[in-house]
């Protein structure tokens, strides 16, 4: 049976299992709940949570008090993890701090703190603009975090930006078979399972 490895915090089980329990033929492993070794799982699922430490960022922090809710524990496990996955080309998703983590992996760097971006949790008000290459489209997301991409890790390749300021909004790393980023929540809103179902058959069927 496929496995997912996978670090969900308690307070957002509730966003995922109905969408695991769409998929019965696969086994989610949470790293917050037991050990997973990302070596013998099929697929990683980033999922959101708290800001990365600074121990971990490819930047100077000169405001470190904005860097809230870390988790370093989490932080090893899920950089371990890329690493493992982006050298073995096993399918990736990843959601909101997952996208930030995607990209710092790759030698990116991050806006600490930006405004406007915060205020939606099953409501889609950010209106996106689009790259011509983008499979996924959504006229608007429920994007909700304060931080963001700012540099892009190597092989990074931007598909939607926020129409209104331009912060990125989903990307996928060009030379994965599958490795795609969003910074919005698709686990709140069932307008995004088309995100999970071609994960999923990632899972399944590697190409």
């Amino acid at each position: 049976m496929p496995t997912i490895a996978t670090w969900i915090r308690q307070c957002d089980e509730h966003w995922f299992d109905p969408i695991f329990g769409r998929y019965p033929h696969l086994t989610v492993h949470n790293a917050r709940l037991r050990p997973v070794d990302p070596d013998r799982m099929d697929a990683l699922l980033l999922s959101g949570g708290g800001d990365i430490s600074t121990g971990f960022l490819r930047q100077l922090v000169t405001s470190p008090s904005l860097i809230v809710d870390t988790d370093c524990a989490r932080d090893q496990w899920e950089f371990n993890a890329v690493a493992n996955m982006l050298t073995s080309g096993k399918p990736i998703l990843a959601i909101c701090r997952g996208l930030q983590v995607l990209n710092v992996a790759l030698d990116g760097t991050l806006h600490i703190d930006i405004a406007g971006h915060d205020n939606a949790e099953t409501v889609n008000v950010q209106s996106l603009r689009h790259s011509s290459q983008a499979l996924h489209r959504f006229d608007a997301v429920n994007s909700s975090h304060h931080q963001a991409l700012e540099k892009l890790g190597d092989g990074m390749q931007v598909e939607a930006w926020s129409a209104s300021d331009g912060i990125i909004e989903q990307a996928r790393v060009r030379s994965h078979p599958f490795a795609l980023g969003v910074q919005y929540h698709p686990e709140r809103h069932p307008m995004y399972l088309s995100l999970f179902a071609e994960f999923f058959d990632r899972v399944v069927n590697p190409k």
